[in-house]
């Protein structure tokens, strides 16, 4: 009899897998007992072929081979990896395999891993599915007694093959399209252009912006102030100066009549739980973290430190087999000494409403929540931040609504309306775990009666001028992506994308790194910023690419074969049509000239030393970066200039060899970008987080 071979999609999680099962027999790129043998990718192995692995003279970019749409699709092994999946080929197709355990990420991603490493060495053996939503001990032992067959799947994977597809079809010739037509370099993509798009809408919304004036009008009582409206309480704005002048001098020294008198008591309902998008928001907002740095720190806190569920999820919902996992959890919490006496409260006559509990609202995976590890207290600080954030939102489910008084007066003077207001908190609720910072209540409306009257000590004429929207931050962005459909104005095709966004909570991070790659943004502040060339992309690109609405269609689309009501050709035919209407657009040049880029390796050929992450390539700089050589091969480290700007820092040639020789940099000056205050701290290259940059040990001066 032979062996069972598990496949996980990176060496840390086959250990994890391996210690499970009882594996210690270590061989060469996998772990084995007698009767497991568990090895592992390095993430893809296994990329779509180049133009030029069809034909060899499609290396070169020529506007007459365009559009290349190929029969069928290759495969082809990425080279740095390729030892690794030498090792899986030999394993998969050996005669002492009896059958295979896919255990890649569960997610579409991971589906693709692996059926792209199992297609490609021509594997014909069984495999099933390990489909599992947290790396602890228990969650793996559970996931092996209820292993998926692969048919399960196999939609998901259909999913991924056309997205994986239809990126390569849309970027390679639209790009290949753009580039040859204006002489300079253009990435264009089915994903990045809508959401350029959107940032250079929102950009150019705010340039041609054309503030007004506008007025309002206070009255100043003995304990509050009233704003004087016109036919609703909404209404405020007065645009005439000379108007809001006379209603000031008429109401001046006045008594107003109290006419209504309204108290409501008010409820807010806890939030949701997280999922990935959300937490991603609330990062960037609370922290300034990036997509990006929320979704590296999330991952590692799944698969590192074991502390929360799979974080790459579109859900925040839980399933209805959970509420005993749910209390498992909340028990654990309880006997922390931060969190103990929330969660206690929490568990005492717990309640699993639809807002928590609903099976239509799980897709692949629940919500983001902690595990039922005992909370580990040698977190980072940038750990510690997001699993505090997540321990808290899956206490505050379980609390009451917060609560509050909402006074509302409405008065008459000389023919004018005027209303004040005030909030009085009743409840905190589940405010006590997510507190917000409250308004201090300057308007004391509890002795009014109704039908008396109170006089107006003064009236003061407030200019004002209307503002425009703001720029993209990261948080507002993806929202912005995760709800495409509110960009349509089609009512019925609005509808219809109501829950597609553009790409996927696990794309989105990589969307907007790869939009500053290129050039197209750049972060300011917290605020997204298109870039000369970005913003001369979209004026060349139809309109059809750049849209929401059709990128929303295609996410639709792909959500569609996922779930069996579309067929994949069909998607893919679609795919095809589009990509010939895009280089029949390009043909049409438009009179915009792009700038020549500076783009430069640094002096020594050699580069400023070895890749950190994949220990290969060199690290080379452009204008924007210090990046691996070896970014065409799958690696993507990359080490933004501008990374120290709001530090008051500029990271610079010398300080990125000393990183990556040392690996740190310590009693660097800076300026903490929340605060204002100024003192030394330490730079590394955390290699928990694949070596990205972060500030650490900051002493005030």
């Amino acid at each position: 009899m032979g062996k069972i071979l598990v496949i996980a999609e990176k060496p840390s999680v086959a250990s994890d897998i391996g210690r499970v099962l009882g594996c210690k027999a270590k061989g060469n790129g996998f772990i084995e007992n007698k009767n497991y043998i568990v090895s592992w990718a390095l993430g893809h192995l296994i990329t779509l072929g180049n133009p030029e692995d069809y034909d060899k003279n499609l290396k070169k970019w020529r506007v007459e081979d365009l559009p290349i749409i190929p029969e069928k699709m290759k495969l082809k092994a990425i080279k740095k990896t390729y030892p690794q999946l030498k090792v899986l080929k030999e394993l998969m197709n050996s005669p002492n395999t009896d059958y295979i355990i896919c255990a890649t990420d569960s997610g579409r991603e991971g589906e693709l891993i692996f059926r792209y490493i199992y297609s490609y060495v021509r594997c014909k053996k069984h495999f099933k599915r390990l489909w599992i939503s947290s790396m602890t001990d228990t969650a793996i032992k559970e996931g092996f007694d209820n292993l998926k067959d692969s048919s399960s799947y196999d939609l998901l994977y259909h999913s991924a093959k056309c997205r994986s597809e239809a990126d390569w079809l849309v970027g390679m010739n639209a790009s290949r399209a753009y580039t040859l037509r204006y002489n300079a370099l253009l990435s264009v993509g089915r994903v990045q252009t809508p959401t350029l798009g959107m940032i250079v809408d929102r950009h150019r919304e705010i340039e041609n912006f054309v503030p007004s004036d506008y007025y309002e009008v206070w009255a100043n009582f003995d304990s509050f102030k009233a704003i004087r409206y016109n036919k609703s309480i909404s209404d405020t704005r007065i645009d005439k100066l000379n108007e809001a002048k006379n209603i000031a001098e008429k109401i001046n020294g006045k008594y107003a009549e109290l006419k209504d008198l309204k108290k409501e008591v008010k409820k807010t309902v806890p939030p949701l739980l997280y999922d990935l998008t959300e937490l991603q928001r609330q990062c960037n907002s609370k922290y300034g973290f990036s997509a990006k740095k929320t979704l590296d720190i999330a991952q590692s806190l799944y698969e590192k430190r074991k502390m929360l569920t799979y974080p790459r999820t579109d859900s925040r919902y839980l399933s209805d087999d959970m509420p005993p996992k749910v209390i498992s959890t909340m028990k654990k919490i309880a006997d922390n000494d931060k969190y103990g006496k929330y969660a206690a409260r929490a568990l005492d006559g717990i309640k699993f409403t639809k807002r928590i509990i609903d099976n239509s609202k799980v897709s692949d995976h629940h919500a983001i929540i902690p595990t039922d590890r005992k909370i580990n207290t040698s977190l980072t600080e940038d750990e510690n931040k997001v699993f505090d954030l997540v321990v808290r939102r899956f206490i505050a489910v379980f609390f009451p609504s917060f609560e509050y008084e909402n006074t509302q007066a409405l008065f008459e003077c000389e023919g004018e309306k005027l209303v004040s207001k005030s909030n009085r908190t009743v409840k905190k609720g589940w405010r006590v775990l997510e507190p917000v910072k409250e308004k201090k209540e300057t308007n004391d409306l509890t002795s009014l009666v109704k039908g008396e009257k109170y006089k107006i000590n003064s009236a003061d004429v407030l200019s004002k001028k209307t503002e425009p929207p703001k720029e993209y931050t990261e948080a507002t962005l993806l929202s912005a992506m995760e709800n495409a459909g509110r960009f349509v104005e089609d009512e019925k095709l609005k509808e219809k994308l109501k829950d597609s966004g553009i790409g996927t909570p696990a794309t989105r991070a990589a969307i907007i790194e790869r939009l500053i790659y290129v050039g197209y943004i750049k972060r300011k502040g917290k605020n997204l910023i298109p870039e000369d060339k970005g913003l001369k992309l979209i004026d060349i690109v139809p309109i059809e690419l750049k849209s929401p609405e059709t990128t929303g269609k295609w996410e639709k689309g792909l959500s569609s074969v996922s779930k069996g009501k579309l067929e994949s050709d069909r998607f893919m035919e679609s795919i095809k049509r589009f990509v010939v209407f895009l280089i029949d657009s390009s043909k049409t040049k438009k009179d915009v000239v792009f700038e020549r880029e500076n783009t430069k390796k640094s002096r020594k050929s050699n580069g400023l030393g070895k890749c950190p992450l994949c220990g290969q390539g060199n690290i080379y700089e452009n204008t924007k970066a210090f990046y691996c050589q070896n970014w065409k091969n799958g690696c993507n480290y990359t080490v933004w200039k501008n990374c120290l700007d709001s530090y008051g820092q500029k990271l610079d040639e010398k300080m990125m060899k000393k990183l990556l020789k040392d690996r740190r940099i310590d009693n660097v000056k800076l300026v903490m970008p929340q605060t204002g205050e100024r003192g030394t701290g330490t730079i590394i290259l955390n290699k928990d987080r694949n070596f990205a940059l972060e500030i650490m040990n900051f002493k005030r001066d």
